[in-house]
């Protein structure tokens, strides 16, 4: 047989993860490797041999799981929530206004500086004309 020596088993060493699950992981490899009856298994991990059959069953089918053909490139973004889409919006808004202000301040700067406003004349009542008030002398 030319190239490398298949590992097996033995290459859930090489794996990242707790030493219970590489354990549990290599025990059940062995078992469908045919180097390891279910009885040997359920033994050396302390389980039943239904508790044994479920947790096969469960790392077979997360292995399928994973080899299940995905679409080419990323995956899609979630649609923004309209919170997002309402703050966004607030935020293009402040930005104009902001934009407006400070082209009203810059024309304040280049024009030269002018009376200030004078309030307009507050309306009076006409004045009545009072009359003169005789003196009288008391004796």
């Amino acid at each position: 047989m030319r190239g490398r020596k298949p590992a097996g088993p033995d290459y859930v060493e090489r794996l990242s993860g707790s030493t219970t699950a590489k354990e549990r992981l290599h025990v059940v490899l062995e078992t469908l490797a045919g180097r390891c009856r279910v009885q040997e298994a359920c033994a050396r991990l302390q389980i039943s041999a239904p508790r044994f059959h479920q947790l096969r069953a469960q790392i077979l089918q997360a292995g399928l799981d994973c080899l299940e053909p995905r679409p080419a490139g990323r995956p899609r973004r979630p649609a923004p929530d309209e919170r997002l889409q309402t703050l966004e919006a607030t935020v293009a808004d402040l930005e104009i206004e902001l934009q407006a202000t400070r082209a009203r301040e810059e024309i304040a700067l280049v024009l030269p500086p002018g009376r200030p406003a004078e309030p307009p004349p507050a309306k009076k009542a006409p004045r009545r004309r009072s009359r003169p008030r005789s003196r009288r002398r008391h004796p």
